[in-house]
């Protein structure tokens, strides 16, 4: 990879090139990852210490209560973990009625699949002692960390919203309100939390005292998760799927994510004429936005726990004759609100590491809705996501609420291979921006040869409804007029409202042999590496 200077976006940072390198959206939980590389840690070892650290560090984004996704290349093959967690055995249609699966509360928490995720990474790749990847996270958490600015607003922002739902304000808002940027946090409970789970291997905190402790707060607050339901609780190793552009493969993980989207739309792109224009070229920017479009419709149709899609499955949302006919579909003259095809006629943080025997890691976990249901379990820090709002009410839908399921999930890990050959592992943080962001990603470092801070840095676009599309204010306006008089219902927003457009870790392999990282602007993290 050529690395253009002077770069076509402000910046504030460069690539960071290493043989060894941690990539993510907190300098803390980045900082611990290195600390398992100089030890003589792995790539993995490095990526789970510095999840772990998120946990603590970043809890805007994550937390002990999380689930989580991943995407390893051992040096040899790819792999793919899902741990996202199942619906509790007592989740059905009639329980929530024709209000819904809750955004907040005990009543929108699946089992969080994460914790056994990264004992299950671990036993399988790791080269260092489980329990001295949570030594970072326990001495944050005991001794407190200083909170990073962007961080710091987030958690005000989650703290006017969820100040009411049980145990929130108890751990989270220390002397009544959520703590400043630069101010120190401590969260001995949690400290407790993460020296139970390092100790048993994830077995307190399935079948022992951190499980009891869970059950036993959401039976006080309405809640229906069991001890059943817990110990249930496995991740899957499932492989990837992918879709090729140029020699290049993207890789996702298969459904219950949203990385098919991306998948889908790349293999859109790859018969339309977007090679022939530049990286900010209005008519790309048309042709990436419809193909999104059209592959978020078929998502929202169809994607579910992949063993609820025996409709359509996730091979028929990527059979090749199907893409191409998707394709045909874009009008490169005006934009067009599309409904779902037929397949089959009939709050987030993420992490990149890599090491210097090749070994890479994608890596990501979530809350989902910033602090998730808002639930904080008493006396153990652990703060729960709010994955079972994800859930449909439809009668016949695949992603329909039901027992022991898992919901939809936005939160994907990406990986590039070119002929055989890791390339990239990478992600974009951010809800429904992150399959957009994996396609913007891809084809800004392999199409159009930007480096991967440049591509991190280059202004963002997500596709919304119907012919809605929000833009970075820092995109040219020239454009901007361009695309409304095609049809795009244009809508502009700062990079912070909101936090909308995602946060991008990249690491790329170099001819060289090492890797060079970049790391979002958007957020408080780095890249570092050695």
């Amino acid at each position: 990879m050529k690395f253009p200077f002077p770069t076509p976006y402000p910046s504030r940072r460069s690539a960071v090139m290493a043989e060894n390198i941690v990539s993510t959206s907190q300098p803390l939980a980045a900082q611990a990852g290195l600390a398992m590389l100089t030890r003589g840690g792995n790539a993995v070892d490095a990526a789970l210490a510095t999840a772990i650290t998120l946990t603590v560090v970043e809890p805007t984004g994550n937390g002990l209560g999380s689930d989580g996704f991943a995407i390893i290349w051992d040096g040899a093959r790819l792999h793919g973990m899902n741990a996202s967690g199942r619906s509790p055995a007592a989740w059905t249609p009639e329980r929530f009625g024709a209000t819904g699966v809750p955004e907040t509360g005990w009543n929108s928490v699946s089992v969080p699949g994460m914790v056994g995720g990264w004992v299950a990474l671990s036993e399988k790749f790791g080269k260092l002692p489980f329990a001295d990847l949570f030594k970072p996270a326990i001495r944050y958490a005991e001794e407190g960390f200083i909170v990073s600015p962007i961080i710091a607003t987030l958690w005000a922002n989650g703290a006017s919203n969820l100040g009411d739902q049980p145990g929130f304000a108890d751990h989270f808002m220390p002397g009544g309100r959520a703590p400043f940027a630069g101010e120190r946090f401590v969260a001995k409970d949690t400290a407790r939390s993460l020296r139970l789970i390092a100790q048993t291997k994830g077995e307190a905190f399935y079948r022992g005292e951190l499980a009891e402790k869970m059950v036993a707060h959401s039976a006080a607050n309405d809640g229906t998760m069991t001890m059943e339901d817990l110990a249930a609780e496995a991740p899957d190793w499932c492989g990837t799927i992918h879709a090729g552009f140029d020699g290049v493969d993207l890789h996702e993980i298969p459904p219950n994510g949203q990385g098919i989207a991306a998948c889908m739309a790349l293999g859109m792109l790859a018969h339309t004429p977007v090679r022939d224009y530049g990286p900010d070229d209005p008519r790309a920017l048309h042709l990436m936005w419809e193909a999104m479009k059209l592959a978020f419709r078929d998502i929202d149709a169809y994607v579910a726990d992949p063993g609820h899609m025996a409709a359509v499955t996730a091979q028929d949302m990527l059979d090749p004759g199907y893409l191409k006919q998707r394709a045909v579909l874009i009008d490169p003259a005006r934009a067009q609100d599309f409904g779902a095809g037929a397949p089959k006629r009939g709050g987030t943080v993420y992490l990149a590491t890599a090491d210097t025997n090749g070994m890479m890691v994608s890596y990501i976990q979530s809350n989902y809705a910033g602090f998730g249901s808002g639930v904080v379990v008493p006396g153990t820090g652990i703060h729960m996501q709010n994955r079972g709002s994800a859930f449909v009410m439809a009668e016949g839908h695949p992603n329909r609420v039901g027992p022991r399921k898992r919901p939809f999930h936005t939160i994907i890990p990406g990986f590039l291979m070119a002929e055989g050959t890791p390339r990239m592992a990478f992600g974009v943080m951010g809800g429904p921006m992150q399959a957009q962001g994996h396609v913007q990603m891809v084809l800004r470092t392999q199409l159009w040869g930007q480096d991967v801070q440049t591509a991190v840095d280059a202004p963002r676009w997500r596709v919304t409804e119907g012919l809605g599309i929000a833009c970075e204010s820092a995109m040219d306006a020239g454009t901007l007029q361009t695309m409304a008089d095609l049809g795009h219902a244009i809508s502009l927003e700062t990079p912070d409202a909101a936090f909308g457009f995602g946060g991008a870790q990249l690491v790329h392999r170099l001819d060289s042999g090492g890797y060079a990282g970049g790391s979002d602007p958007r957020k408080d993290g780095c890249a570092v590496g050695f």
